[in-house]
C-alpha cells in the first residue's frame, strides 16, 4: 500500500454496532483499530475508583495526567490496558456505562483524549469508532460512515451482549440507559455527537456484520480506492 496515515472515522450512537464494524474492517485492511469510546470508558473506571469528583476541575486535572490507556493487539482481540492494566472487560459494565456520557461531557477530559486519539492517526493507518471522530478528531478523515440503527435494534443488542457477561438488569433498564447517553451525547457542549456533512449513513437496522462490513469495503473502494 502506498499511501500512509489513512483514517477511517465510524461514528453513530451507543450500542449500533460501530465497534463490530470498525474492528473488522480493520482486521480485513491490516490498519489498527482504535476504540475511542473505550478510552472514555477507562477515564471513567479509573475516576470511579479513585472517587473524582467532575465539578473539582482541579481533581480532574491531575487525575488525567495519571491516567495512560493503551491499545494491545493479541490474537483474539484488542486488549485496553489502563496504566498497564488490561481493564477491557471492567470498563464494558453497566455502572460504567452509566456514567461514561457524563464523564465524557467534561471538557479537560475530551481534550485529553482527544490529543491521544489524534496522536495515534498521526503514526499508523487507522480505523477509529466513537462519536466525534469525524467532526472533531479527524475532519479531514479520507472517509467518514454514521451509523445508526433503530432504538429497540440497539437495546436488543446491548442487552444480550451484557446479560452475556452475566449482568442481572432489565430491556427497561437498558432502554433508559441508552436513552441517557444519546441524550447527554447528543447536548454537551464539548463535541456533541452529530453527523459529519460529508459523512455517509449506514442503518444498519436490519443489516447482519457481513453485509454491513460489505458496505463500508464496497465506499472504501469507491471513495479511496484502496484493494482488498
Amino acid at each position: 500500500m502506498s499511501r500512509k496515515n489513512i483514517v477511517i472515522a465510524i461514528d453513530g450512537f451507543s450500542s449500533c454496532g460501530k465497534s463490530t464494524v470498525a474492528k473488522a474492517l480493520a482486521k480485513k485492511l491490516h490498519f489498527v483499530f482504535i476504540d475511542s469510546g473505550a478510552m472514555y470508558r477507562a477515564v471513567t473506571l479509573y475516576f470511579q475508583r479513585n472517587n473524582i469528583d467532575l465539578a473539582d476541575n482541579d481533581a480532574v486535572l491531575e487525575a488525567l495526567e495519571n491516567i495512560h490507556i493503551d491499545f494491545i493487539p493479541n490474537p483474539e482481540k484488542v486488549q485496553i490496558h489502563l496504566n498497564d492494566e488490561d481493564v477491557s472487560e471492567a470498563i464494558r459494565t453497566m455502572e460504567v456505562s452509566n456514567y461514561v456520557s457524563e464523564v465524557s461531557a467534561v471538557k479537560a477530559v475530551r481534550t485529553a483524549m482527544v490529543k491521544q486519539q489524534q496522536s495515534l492517526g498521526k503514526k499508523r493507518n487507522i480505523v477509529m469508532d466513537g462519536r466525534d471522530i469525524g467532526t472533531t478528531v479527524f475532519p479531514q478523515a479520507d472517509l467518514k460512515i454514521f451509523m445508526t440503527a433503530s432504538p429497540q435494534v440497539r437495546a436488543e443488542r446491548r442487552y444480550a451482549e451484557l446479560t452475556a457477561k452475566g449482568e442481572v438488569l432489565t430491556m427497561e433498564e437498558v432502554k433508559e440507559n441508552l436513552s441517557h447517553r444519546d441524550h447527554i451525547d447528543s447536548t454537551r457542549e464539548e463535541s456533541p455527537l452529530r453527523q459529519a456533512e460529508d459523512a455517509i449513513v449506514l442503518d444498519n437496522s436490519e443489516l447482519n456484520q457481513e453485509e454491513q462490513l460489505d458496505f463500508v469495503v464496497n465506499l472504501i473502494k469507491e471513495k479511496i480506492g484502496l484493494a482488498e
